[in-house]
């Protein structure tokens, strides 16, 4: 039996506005160039990894870093 639930959704509000906007001064934005077949080499190994491809190549950036034996400071999860 299926349910008719009607959605509850209203819309993008002022106040998911004002929200996503204080989430997005934490962070800064960082440009690679990269070809659009290396982009999606990129993105099906980090899919395969159950990444997205923000979060497979920051983990990426902080596993060379370690490696080159750079002191990584804990990520500021903003709470």
């Amino acid at each position: 039996m299926q349910d008719n639930k009607k959605s509850t959704y209203t819309g993008f509000t002022d106040a998911r506005k004002e929200a996503n906007k204080r989430y997005m001064e934490k962070f800064v934005e960082v440009k690679v160039r990269i070809s659009p077949s290396k982009r999606e080499d990129i993105k099906n190994h980090a899919e395969k990894q159950g990444e997205s491809l923000n979060v497979f190549i920051v983990r990426a950036i902080d596993e060379a870093m370690k490696t080159d034996n750079h002191i990584i400071k804990p990520v500021d999860s903003g709470k």
